[in-house]
């Protein structure tokens, strides 16, 4: 997903209007319409104003939308909007749940494993 991409769909999740965001980055409309059709190059500068705007951190931009496994540590409060949360968790979530899927397979074969040797012990008894 281009970064162009990204933005427009975070501002169109956070429900800000094109306007919304080109005041809080101090330029037109039309200098903000032209940075989410990817017409214009945009400075790290700017893409940092356009994060802090999100209020989100500069890297969570870039990986919005991105299928990258990734450790989110701290506290989820951090992430301000629910909608861009849950977007940038989905991967995180499905790598959990095969974890989790895991470690219940394995604990099924140890509860198996406890029960035969349940059973040896009393037939030795």
């Amino acid at each position: 997903m281009k970064v162009s991409e990204k933005i427009r769909s975070i501002r169109q999740l956070k429900t800000f209007s094109q306007e919304d965001m080109a005041e809080k980055l101090g330029v037109s409309k039309n200098t903000y319409a032209k940075i989410e059709r990817g017409e214009t190059d945009v400075q790290l500068s700017r893409l940092e104003q356009i994060a802090e705007a999100f209020e989100m951190e500069f890297t969570e931009l870039l990986m919005f939308g991105e299928k990258a496994i990734t450790c989110v540590m701290g506290n989820v409060n951090q992430f301000s909007d629910n909608n861009v949360w849950q977007n940038y968790s989905d991967a995180k979530a499905n790598m959990e749940l095969e974890k989790l899927q895991i470690v219940v397979e394995q604990q099924t074969k140890e509860i198996d494993y406890l029960k035969e040797i349940i059973a040896l012990m009393k037939n030795q008894a």
